[in-house]
């Protein structure tokens, strides 16, 4: 069942979403060559804390970690280790938090030190159909609409499109109805209404769509072993324009300095 969420709700969604924006912007502070990804976990967890919320990932079915770190080939749900992030290498970072009983999540994925040009376009093209898919956040129209903008925006590049993850209502659980694809036909699905909130998260593939689990039980990688991308944005459904929940604003503060 579909759980609407009254404004006050909504609020409170916003402020856990804001400190996952916040938190993904004190680790981009330290993405370089050289760091481990168990060190950049370990910031994001005392932050969190710090501002009297809880990791919304660990101990989430079994998670180990606050953050999920997924590097290059690793779509999502990576474990944060003591492997050192190389120069060129990309890194999806997600990031749940629980605040007031309401969880945000949002990702963001990141280039460390000197990336490849069609990497870079991955990067850039994946966040561009976050937002188009967004567009389509709105009273009236249908999930599908979110997920053929996602699909068409990215395809026309070669990209695929991963099926086996997608996105998901958000509010007092990670993980609500009704499910988000980042594929889709139009006027198809669930119809979208005020009071909804759905975190959207496309995540693309320079090369396949298909992924497989790795032998840890979390991590989900490319077959082909090629890049993918990963952004995610917390959206209340209006009607006219969706509203963004989260930001990436804290995060472009730092990386574009």
């Amino acid at each position: 069942m579909i759980q609407y969420k009254t404004n006050d709700e909504i609020e409170l969604i916003r402020e856990s979403s804001l400190l996952v924006g916040k938190t993904l912007a004190e680790v981009a502070k330290l993405i370089k060559p050289g760091i481990d990804t168990i060190k950049l976990d370990k910031i994001a967890e005392e932050f969190i804390r710090d501002h009297n919320a809880i990791p919304g990932f660990k101990g989430y079915s079994g998670f180990p970690n606050t953050l999920c770190m997924s590097v290059n080939e690793q779509v999502v749900h990576g474990i944060p280790s003591k492997k050192k992030l190389k120069d060129g290498d990309i890194v999806s970072i997600d990031c749940g938090v629980v605040l007031n009983g309401f969880y945000g999540d949002s990702a963001y994925t990141f280039e460390v030190g000197e990336v490849k040009e069609e990497v870079k376009l991955l990067l850039q093209r994946t966040k561009e159909s976050l937002y188009k898919g967004i567009e389509m956040a709105i009273t009236g129209k249908r999930i599908g609409d979110i997920g053929y903008e996602i699909q068409t925006h990215t395809e026309q590049f070669g990209y695929s499109v991963v099926r086996d993850l997608v996105g998901h209502g958000l509010g007092r659980n990670l993980h609500e109805k009704p499910e988000v694809p980042n594929y889709g036909k139009r006027g198809v699905g669930v119809k979208l209404k005020e009071g909804m909130v759905l975190a959207i998260e496309p995540m693309i593939n320079l090369g396949v769509k298909d992924v497989i689990q790795e032998k840890d039980g979390w991590t989900i990688r490319t077959t082909d072993r090629l890049p993918s991308a990963h952004f995610e944005h917390d959206v209340a459904i209006r009607s006219g324009k969706a509203e963004i929940l989260s930001t990436f604003k804290y995060i472009e503060k730092v990386i574009n300095k």
